[in-house]
């Protein structure tokens, strides 16, 4: 939200009275979704996103056959199907590249603002703290969503092209329609953006300890690291239902029939967790501090 657009918002009234009642917009969130959207770094971004799974196919197509090895199942079925490629984008993306993008734009959220200087111009007019961190956490989102969307779709366009399409065969040996394929895999999109939202929520709150973005955004990218290194140490196995990432490549289960809800449930109900005690930890922190920049 330029300084220009909150100009226009009414000041609070002298003599301690109450401020004036804002009518509710979606002018703040646009605006932040503009800057999110409108920036070079976050358009490179997301480019470099877009371009993992047209690199997955080509490979593929230009190697002997399958992928296989240690590599995720998705890579053996991709010249059986091409939406497969996006769904082992997606699977190669998840151990960095979506959540670097995530924390980049999380830990710019509040500490962009303190480091400009416009943070303290935001919260002079009466948008309020709490509404602050909501339009930031709801532009997160939304940029993980579309974050996850590009790297499925072009993906899943790549796979087509390369190796077609028609009826899938899943994981579990049967047979959907194409219909039920394209469903699921936006299901799979839905289901990753929800665990990617819950790091921006770490990364919102990281935020408001610092004026550096750049310190933000490493010590998120640090944490996701740590946690996928914990969740592959056995010694520590009564920690892993506890992390964010130990859900996330539970997705393969949409793929299998009849699909099982059991661990995505779970890792569902772990991200809204994270969520929420981020967000309330974020507010607690931005509530309380004073605001100098």
């Amino acid at each position: 939200m330029s300084v220009g657009e909150t100009s226009q918002l009414r000041m609070p009234e002298p003599g301690g009275a109450a401020r004036p009642r804002v009518r509710m917009t979606t002018r703040f969130l646009r605006s932040e979704l503009r800057i999110i959207f409108g920036r070079r770094r976050n358009q490179a971004g997301l480019g470099v996103l877009a371009v993992v799974p047209i690199v997955i196919a080509v490979a593929v197509k230009a190697s002997s056959g399958p992928a296989r090895g240690g590599g995720p199942d998705f890579f053996a079925s991709i010249v059986g199907n091409g939406l497969f490629v996006a769904l082992a984008a997606l699977t190669i993306e998840l151990t960095l590249f979506l959540p670097l993008a995530v924390a980049a734009i999380s830990g710019d959220a509040v500490a962009g603002e303190a480091n400009l200087g416009t943070l303290r111009y935001l919260l002079t007019v009466p948008v309020g703290r709490t509404r602050l961190l909501v339009v930031k956490f709801a532009a997160i989102t939304i940029f993980a969503f579309a974050a996850t969307l590009l790297v499925a779709v072009v993906g899943a366009v790549a796979g087509l092209i390369l190796f077609g399409g028609g009826n899938m065969t899943l994981l579990s040996g049967s047979q959907i329609s194409m219909g039920s394929a394209l469903l699921r895999v936006l299901l799979t999109v839905a289901y990753l953006a929800a665990g990617l939202a819950a790091l921006g929520a770490i990364g919102l709150f990281v935020s408001t300890l610092t004026e550096q973005p750049i310190a933000a955004m490493i010590a998120v990218v640090i944490l996701d690291v740590a946690m996928f290194i914990i969740d592959s140490l056995p010694q520590l196995a009564w920690l892993h239902p506890w992390l964010l990432t130990h859900w996330w490549t539970s997705f393969g289960d949409f793929f299998r029939a009849p699909m099982a809800w059991s661990d995505p449930t779970r890792g569902l109900l772990t991200a809204a967790g994270y969520a929420l005690v981020f967000f309330l930890a974020a507010r607690a922190r931005l509530g309380g501090k004073d605001i100098t920049s």
